[in-house]
């Protein structure tokens, strides 16, 4: 199994970050424990979640730590595994909030849902935009001096803010963000490839786009508005049903039926043809999804393919 060691760290990493969003939502309890033991017995062992997922349920999350903490301690494997976890996003109970008291009182809840006593890669989720940088990193210096964190990352800070806080960290000694964590896809390219990845050049990031799959718009499933409903979330591929996202389909096919792979193999493969692209995140609700994921990092697409690529998505 392949893996890549996530920039300035010594986590390594396999090619494929399961998105643990589902956990507690589309999943429950049983089916969770089974998808992340075949995950793991492919070889994987990267697992991303949030404090907060599902708080759109309950109105407050935490259901998708609760459930991989109880299945790590069940199959006693915390030491085999690279956990992403994050912290800032709003629940029904408090905005989006990364100050200093927010963050230490989520980091040890976080931990123990997790029932762990560190976290390997921990996530600004999202950036209230009105604590001062130095506050936020001088917060995660403390909690990785204490050991409940190894390193820390970046999700959905302005590129402003992201400049920002490296310069917070290079003159204050401060602790850097060593991944980002952007929406990044074959139909959402512009802001990811204009605003970030010359920071991400410039700053050495390991990159680990969400929505890979552009809420399984790439699968190819939903190519009508009658097939928005065959999925609880085939509502947010509505946006894609135009010339554009038909055309990017088309062009999938075309690869897809070239290698005998499937379309979110081919999207999948091509976010790893990147410079950067550690490990897309994205999430399966079934065995038969998760082989589509699997196959990702061994599809080596050539020139001729991702040319193809290239034109549908520009």
């Amino acid at each position: 199994m392949e893996k890549v060691t996530i920039g300035n760290t010594d986590l390594e990493v396999s090619r494929i970050n399961f998105g643990g969003n589902v956990f507690g939502w589309t999943l429950d309890e049983k089916q969770s424990f089974e998808i992340l033991d075949a995950f793991v017995e492919a070889g994987f062992n990267f697992i991303d979640t949030a404090d907060t997922y599902s708080w759109w349920v309950n109105g407050v999350g935490g259901q998708s730590e609760t459930i991989i903490g109880k299945w790590m301690k069940a199959r006693n494997n915390r030491d085999k595994l690279v956990i992403a976890t994050k912290v800032g996003s709003e629940t029904k109970e408090h905005p989006i909030d990364i100050s200093k008291k927010h963050i230490l009182k989520s980091v040890d809840e976080s931990l123990n849902r997790l029932q762990t006593d560190y976290i390997d890669l921990y996530y600004t989720h999202f950036d209230d935009e009105v604590t001062p940088v130095e506050e936020t990193l001088s917060t995660y210096d403390q909690i990785i001096k204490a050991g409940k964190v190894r390193h820390i990352a970046a999700s959905n800070l302005s590129p402003e803010r992201l400049e920002a806080s490296f310069r917070a960290s290079e003159e204050n000694n401060l602790p850097k963000y060593v991944a980002l964590q952007p929406h990044y896809n074959l139909v959402e390219r512009t802001n990811y490839e204009t605003q970030y990845a010359g920071l991400v050049e410039k700053y050495g990031l390991s990159v680990m786009p969400y929505y890979s799959l552009a809420s399984g718009f790439l699968t190819g499933k939903y190519r009508s508005e009658d097939d928005l409903g065959k999925s609880v979330r085939g509502g947010g591929a509505r946006k894609y049903l135009n010339d554009k996202g038909l055309g990017i389909l088309k062009a999938l096919d075309t690869v897809s039926e070239k290698h005998n792979s499937k379309p979110a193999t081919v999207a999948l493969a091509w976010l790893l043809s990147k410079p950067h692209i550690a490990a897309p995140i994205v999430s399966a609700t079934s065995k038969h999804q998760l082989q589509t994921l699997f196959d990702a990092p061994k599809l080596h697409l050539d020139a001729e393919d991702l040319e193809v690529l290239e034109i549908a998505s520009n």
